[in-house]
């Protein structure tokens, strides 16, 4: 199983914004698509949290038939099937036809024998100097979360861990990383992995709540939040 966050797909502009090191848009695709096939196989699982495509939308999701694995979606705020978006219409079965299955905003799943949420937004911090969607964003009750949404901000930051392209090499990251990282306990990391200093506004409290709502998928291994 891999995660992945951000891709942000015929986004001419991400380029520029996180200062990706690719020279054009056509560059930047084929490089995450070939990232993300090398790593992913076919019949792999592989979980997206978000902001997957901009540009024009019904070109930018033909990318999606190219990828490899059973592909789930946390949908983010970029995302027209968002529920929050304001474009929301019929873009869920849009999203799906690329061949994601779409999950609710804030998810779980077990990872390193605990409860670990999934969502596009951390509990703070933002890819701008304010936090935005604070209504979107799952409360801190001391667990995990994995999540998108800061780009190239931090890979952790306390119990936060940022699963997006910008501070994995343009490319999904496996299961057994992630445990890795819990396992090793709190830290706070920059995007390449480095010691940073601690961000009091971005390091979670435990018993620190934010208002956000959710909802379930339920399996042995998955229940909604």
């Amino acid at each position: 199983m891999h995660l992945t966050s951000d891709t942000h797909f015929s986004h001419a502009n991400i380029i520029r914004y996180c200062d990706r090191p690719f020279s054009d848009l056509t560059v930047m695709n084929e490089r995450l698509v070939d990232a993300w096939n090398d790593r992913v196989r076919p019949d792999d699982e592989i979980w997206h949290l978000g902001d997957v495509a901009m540009g024009r939308i019904e070109e930018s999701l033909l990318i999606i038939r190219r990828l490899h694995g059973r592909k789930f979606l946390v949908p983010g705020n970029h995302d027209r099937c968002w529920p929050g978006h304001k474009k929301v219409g019929d873009w869920p079965e849009k999203y799906t036809a690329a061949g994601f299955t779409l999950l609710p905003r804030t998810t779980t799943l077990t990872l390193a024998g605990r409860e670990v949420l999934l969502c596009h937004f951390p509990y703070r911090g933002d890819s701008r100097d304010v936090d935005r969607y604070r209504e979107e964003r799952p409360a801190d009750e001391g667990r995990w979360l994995l999540h998108g949404h800061v780009h190239e901000r931090w890979r952790q930051r306390g119990r936060q861990i940022n699963v997006g392209v910008d501070v994995w090499d343009y490319a999904p990251v496996s299961l057994e990383t992630i445990e890795g990282v819990i396992r090793s306990g709190k830290a706070d990391l920059d995007r390449s992995g480095n010691p940073a200093p601690a961000c009091d506004a971005d390091t979670p409290e435990t018993g620190t709540r934010d208002q956000g709502g959710s909802s379930g998928r339920s399996s042995s291994r998955v229940s909604g939040q």
